[in-house]
């Protein structure tokens, strides 16, 4: 995303031909959120840039073509995509030389599309470049490596997926009605617990400290004295 389109210079002349020149020459801008449109300026900067890389690799100004259609789209699929449609359209018309995209990524996030325009430029002579490099999709090394490309592309869009997912999903949890209020009185229910079961273990005789309390005063209204003497089982008058 961020390598300059400068970094297209060390292309191989011999991959681009007079029958490319002939064609227009065509510019993929893409940017995945309205977000990124509007804060990844410097982004969308450097693919409108990519403009000036085709008229130094040969193309006429009045030959390049910037199809921006798809800013704040995702590329995870072509089906909400114009500009991609109009773009795979316009190459199997054969009226493309070359497409140009500042990376893989920003042309397809998907391999079936991807295959797809690679399936299109390899049938109608369509050459490929990013900011890596110039590719003929015909040539075997080519395709394998634009290949590799497009499956690293997709498996970065579903990283990206079940991270986002992950994320949402704690929050959600963490957000959810009662969960902290539960948790708090089971803690308060066990510390309780505890506690009574302290209390009791202070007192052997098994009585809560208010009863006790009570069973002393009746004991003291007894009559005390001489005058009486206390059985094993009652107490009785002398």
């Amino acid at each position: 995303m961020n390598a300059e389109p400068n970094s297209l210079a060390f292309a191989l002349p011999e991959k681009i031909n007079s029958r490319h020149n002939d064609r227009q020459a065509i510019v993929y801008v893409r940017q995945s959120t309205v977000r990124q449109v509007e804060h990844n300026r410097e982004s969308t900067r450097l693919q409108y840039a990519l403009a000036d890389r085709a008229f130094r690799l040969g193309w006429r100004r009045d030959q390049i073509t910037v199809i921006d259609d798809d800013l704040g789209r995702s590329g995870a699929s072509a089906l909400d995509r114009p500009g991609f449609q109009r773009l795979v359209a316009e190459v199997g018309l054969g009226h493309v030389g070359m497409v140009i995209g500042i990376e893989v990524s920003r042309l397809a996030r998907s391999c079936r599309d991807w295959h797809q325009l690679l399936e299109m430029c390899a049938l109608f002579d369509t050459l490929i470049g990013d900011a890596d490099g110039i590719y003929d999709p015909s040539t075997y090394n080519d395709r394998l490596l634009l290949g590799l490309k497009g499956t690293m592309s997709e498996a970065e869009l579903h990283i990206l997926k079940a991270r986002m997912h992950e994320e949402s999903q704690g929050a959600s949890r963490r957000a959810r009605p009662g969960s902290s209020s539960r948790i708090c009185a089971e803690a308060v229910g066990r510390s309780g617990a505890g506690s009574r079961r302290g209390r009791t273990k202070s007192y052997p005789s098994g009585l809560r400290p208010v009863r006790q309390a009570s069973l002393d005063q009746r004991r003291s209204a007894l009559p005390r004295g001489p005058r009486y003497r206390t059985s094993r089982s009652c107490s009785q008058w002398a």
